[in-house]
């Protein structure tokens, strides 16, 4: 049943990223703009080149903001890495247990990477 869960909600979440696509290039350009702004607004000398970075920095903090489904999309796209990291931390047999031992030649690699330390 738990895998069913984690089935439904990556597919969920999926298909959230894959519709907010275009909010998510929107957000990247901007955010390229806003940082551009930035960066070229702290190495200008002269004030008309503050204005003008801090302008284009301005134009694109408000691009972003009109871009909210980006930010929807990120959260979707954090959601399907949980989810499959949740689903590859699970074993696919449920019957199977696994037995940990201290025979050194079972844990040869453990006993190796504590030795190499």
């Amino acid at each position: 049943m738990k895998k069913f869960g984690l089935l439904a909600l990556g597919i969920i979440a999926g298909i959230v990223a894959l519709a907010s696509l275009g909010s998510l290039i929107g957000l990247a350009i901007s955010a390229f703009v806003v940082f551009a702004g930035v960066h070229f607004y702290l190495k200008s000398d002269s004030t008309f080149l503050k204005i003008f970075w801090a302008t284009a920095g301005i134009i694109g903090l408000f691009s972003a903001v009109a871009n909210v489904p980006g930010f929807f999309g990120i959260l979707a796209i954090v959601v399907v890495l949980y989810v499959v990291k949740k689903w590859n931390k699970q074993s696919f047999c449920f019957t199977k247990s696994t037995v940990k031992s201290d025979d050194p030649f079972v844990n040869f690699e453990k006993q190796w990477n504590e030795l190499s330390k």
